[in-house]
């Protein structure tokens, strides 16, 4: 039985998604807390209303960011976890955090990497003429949205499509594509070689969700 700890900074509805998952469909895992960097989240209520252990760490109360992600970590390591999911925290993390959990830590970014890393994903994917835009679940690695793609969920960018119609299409998606990609490294069929990342089982590793075209 595999621990995973989610780690949040709101309402968290990647994290939602992967608990409920992870009842429903009887994985060889246990969600052994939810930890947030703001003690205000609604994420935790959500967790704690279903027994789940919740944690806070308020970043705002360390000098340096070395200082908060030590004390990030030391909570973590109390709830011993196997993985560490990130959904939705609102943090850059140190390399010494990264490295501490490194091959057991996963993250969902909301575009097709290796485009458009960092923030304002759906305007920038607008603003290039994609076609298509989508999100990616992948292993955390120090430099920022740049770790092997464990899978990717794709949608169609519309005409008039805004950064928000853009994000919620994009947000259906992650909530299908973030719990599978936790299954599998639960369940252990998870092929690791240098940035390639295999699905041992031959399930599909991308989804290209259907979507109204504008083709005349």
């Amino acid at each position: 039985m595999k621990n995973i700890v989610i780690l949040i900074s709101g309402r968290g509805s990647n994290m939602e998604a992967i608990v409920e998952a992870c009842a429903s469909q009887h994985w060889p895992a246990r969600i052994a807390a939810v930890i947030s960097n703001k003690a205000e989240a609604t994420g935790l209520r959500f967790a704690a209303d279903r027994g789940i252990a919740t944690a806070s760490v308020d970043h705002r109360q360390f000098d340096t960011r070395e200082a908060f992600d030590a004390e990030l970590a030391r909570t973590i390591d109390g709830f011993k976890p196997d993985l560490v999911v990130l959904a939705g925290f609102m943090r850059i993390l140190t390399e010494g955090f990264v490295r501490h959990f490194e091959g057991r830590m996963l993250n969902i970014h909301p575009s097709l990497l290796p485009a458009f890393p960092g923030l304002h994903t759906h305007q920038r994917a607008i603003d290039a003429g994609c076609k298509l835009a989508g999100a990616t679940v992948h292993f955390v690695t120090p430099e920022l949205d740049h770790g092997p793609i464990v899978a990717q969920a794709a949608v169609p960018v519309l005409a008039g499509d805004t950064p928000a119609s853009l994000s919620a299409r994009v947000l259906k998606q992650e909530h299908a594509v973030y719990p599978r990609a936790v299954r599998w490294f639960v369940e252990g069929s998870l092929k690791v070689d240098g940035h390639q990342v295999v699905q041992t089982e031959g399930e599909a590793q991308l989804v290209v969700a259907a979507g109204t075209t504008t083709a005349p």
